[in-house]
């Protein structure tokens, strides 16, 4: 690295350093406004509120670097450009992109950056914030009703289209992973239901690997599926072949922005669009995460565009032409994902084709300024 890459990078991070602490700073005071009070509520004090948001602060990286990228690449160069080094620069022969290589770099790095974030940290970050504030949760619910009634999760449905077995529980603990209020059906290729399993309560078993339930009956249909045949109570019942994971339940019951990469991941390793409607919208999220690194490159095709071309006296206006460019792309990946979830476009491709989209701008725009 020569004296004048030394020069562009060092100016550069400075203004990266700065853009991440005022992004970041503002990501924190919006959580802020909408945690902080529910942490209190469940009687938080200021030690689990600090180690809460030092979990947490980790998944905001993904959503953080790319703007301030843009924001520091703009500021920068901006800089360089009212100074006229820029223009300096190519008087000497030097081409657009050798002035910038130190900044390509830097967003070549950045995108590999997040992508060990987004496979690594970022998980670990999303669940243990999670966790902290689950359990947050449930002690405040501990203090005030039966343990029975904590961390419930209501009309918990889920069918395992591989074993035909319809899964309805009235509710779940996640406090203590029992469900109560259970009917299981289960049935054969043509949709004709063989059995019915009703029980007051169950649990899974995570060491074997299969579900108890306790107080109920199991009813067996005849070969029309409407019929009743037997009709056998029972007080305690193991079934070694019912292993449906309650993990995986109740993940499809959360939103998808709301699971950490590897557990949409765990989520489509079990279950596929035909087995489950619901898994498409997962898909989606799932392949959003996996392009949204490449941000970082593209950032760059855009910034520096417009940070060399743009007005002398008022850099302000380059960041305004990058904010609308923003705005552009979260809406287009917005509207992208809304048609992956509802099948007009695939899974990748409404996760992809934004970045495309923004790749082939940065090209013309960087065709111009040169």
């Amino acid at each position: 690295m020569n004296l004048i890459d030394r020069h562009i990078f060092g100016e550069w991070l400075k203004a990266f350093a700065l853009a991440m602490g005022v992004t970041l700073g503002l990501l924190l005071l919006e959580d802020l406004y909408d945690d902080l009070p529910d942490l209190l509520g469940f009687g938080a004090g200021p030690r689990e509120i600090g180690r809460y948001y030092m979990l947490l602060v980790p998944s905001f990286l993904p959503t953080v670097m790319p703007l301030a990228l843009m924001i520091s690449i703009l500021m920068s160069l901006g800089g360089l450009h009212r100074g006229n080094e820029i223009n300096a620069l190519q008087s000497c022969g030097m081409s657009l992109l050798r002035i910038t290589r130190t900044l390509w770099a830097a967003g070549l790095a950045l995108t590999g950056l997040l992508l060990y974030l987004n496979a690594h940290l970022v998980p670990w970050s999303v669940e243990q914030s999670r966790l902290l504030r689950e359990n947050l949760e449930f002690a405040n619910q501990l203090s005030e009703r039966p343990e029975e009634e904590v961390g419930i999760l209501q009309n918990l449905a889920f069918y395992n289209r591989k074993e035909r077995r319809l899964w309805f529980m009235n509710s779940f603990s996640e406090y203590s992973y029992q469900g109560f209020g259970i009917t299981i059906s289960t049935f054969d290729k043509g949709n004709r239901e063989t059995t019915r399993l009703m029980a007051g309560d169950g649990y899974y078993d995570d060491f074997d690997g299969y579900w108890v339930f306790h107080k109920g009956r199991e009813i067996t249909f005849g070969e029309d599926g409407f019929d009743p045949v037997r009709s056998l109570p029972f007080d305690k019942k193991i079934m070694p072949s019912f292993k449906e994971d309650p993990n995986l339940m109740k993940a499809l019951e959360k939103r998808p922005k709301d699971l950490s990469f590897l557990e949409l991941k765990r989520v489509l390793d079990k279950l596929s669009v035909g087995e489950d409607p619901r898994v498409r919208a997962y898909e989606v999220r799932y392949n959003g995460i996996l392009a949204n690194p490449f941000s970082a490159l593209i950032v760059v095709g855009l910034a520096i565009p417009f940070a060399v071309s743009g007005v002398r006296v008022n850099p302000m206006i380059g960041v305004s032409k990058s904010f609308g460019l923003f705005f552009a792309y979260y809406l287009g990946s917005t509207l992208c994902t809304i048609m992956g979830e509802r099948e007009v476009l695939a899974s990748w491709a409404a996760a992809w084709l934004p970045i495309g989209a923004m790749f082939l701008l940065a090209l013309w725009l960087h065709r111009k300024a040169i």
